[in-house]
């Protein structure tokens, strides 16, 4: 079994189902220029985990992630905003606000979110 499928692939004896709330969030994205971009900006983000996987990128993380598209937009040389990120995002997990027009928040704690609305 390789490296990168370690983690994926587990024998169902060794899944553990809890009945918690993790407030864990992230992104998957198809990897691409944007995309690692992205994941070797927030690589350097406290609580943040960065996985990479054949075809895809995964940036994890506990309580909420805040991703900035002026911080983006400088390490990618070019303009990043809000729909752009949406766009790079396969799929996401936790609750996705546009807080404004440089700042996309996920958080892990659906109650935090709940301010935004």
């Amino acid at each position: 079994m390789s490296v990168h499928t370690d983690n994926i692939f587990k024998s169902m004896k060794d899944v553990r189902f809890e009945q918690t709330i993790s407030h864990q969030c992230g992104v998957t994205m198809n990897d691409s220029v944007e995309a690692r971009a992205i994941a070797e900006l927030m690589a350097h983000k406290p609580g943040i985990t960065v996985t990479y996987l054949p075809a895809m990128i995964r940036i994890d993380g506990q309580g909420k992630i805040e991703f900035k598209m002026s911080e983006i937009s400088e390490s990618l040389g070019r303009e990043m905003t809000p729909h752009l990120f949406e766009i790079s995002t396969s799929t996401h997990y936790g609750r996705m606000v546009m807080i404004d027009d440089d700042t996309v928040v996920l958080f892990g704690n659906m109650d935090d979110a709940m301010a935004y609305e």
